[in-house]
This record gives structure tokens, sequence and C-alpha cells, in this order.
């Protein structure tokens, strides 16, 4: 199915402030605009670098410029297509703090350095 990004904007908000993270960032969008995910095995499939937060949540992780940032999204797969929401993005070190915090499995729309 075909993949809907939302809040792609908080992307290029991101992508602005921190211009070294543009063209990875640039590369992800566009791989996830072509993708075709059935079930969440596929996520896997074209990233097969990210992560799934489990809990239930429906979060999945994925490491973009060569893990310097991470991108927390939640999907969701309808009945045609597949919604992607960006829930957080940051540098890796940030990242890794939500993590020791918990914070991972809730978070949203943080846009951290």
């Amino acid at each position: 199915m075909k993949v809907v990004l939302i809040t792609s904007r908080s992307l290029n908000i991101y992508a602005k402030k921190n211009s070294q993270s543009r063209i990875a960032l640039k590369n992800w969008m566009n791989k996830v605009q072509h993708a075709n995910w059935n079930t969440p095995h596929s996520i896997k499939e074209s990233f097969s670098n990210a992560d799934f937060l489990g809990k239930g949540t429906e979060r999945v992780v994925f490491n973009i410029g060569g893990n310097q940032y991470r991108m927390i999204c939640r999907y969701h797969f309808g009945k045609f297509r597949v919604f992607l929401y960006v829930k957080w993005i940051g540098s890796h070190d940030a990242y890794s703090r939500i993590c020791r915090s918990g914070k991972q499995y809730d978070v949203t729309i943080i846009h951290s350095k």
C-alpha cells in the first residue's frame, strides 16, 4: 500500500534548522514516498536499520544520515494506505536522552538538536 507521510512539514522545519540533515532527510522522504508496505515487516524491508518500539505503540524508530539522526514515527495500516506520523526527530544523542527518561513511547512532535 502507498505510504502517506503525515507532518512532513515538521521534517522540513527540522531540516531548515539543522542544514546538515537536509540531504539525509530528503533521501528518507523520497524512499518513503515510493514505498509499498503491506505489513509492519515491510517497513523493515525498506529500512533494515529501523527498530520497532513495541509495547503496542505502533511506533518505529528510523536511523537517518548514517545514524546521526533518529526519527520516531507512528504507523497505521489503513484499508488502502499506510499512514506514517512523525512524532519526534533529533540527534542520536537527543534520542538516547529521551530513551533514558522513557519518553520514546509517547513523545509527540519535538524537534531536538
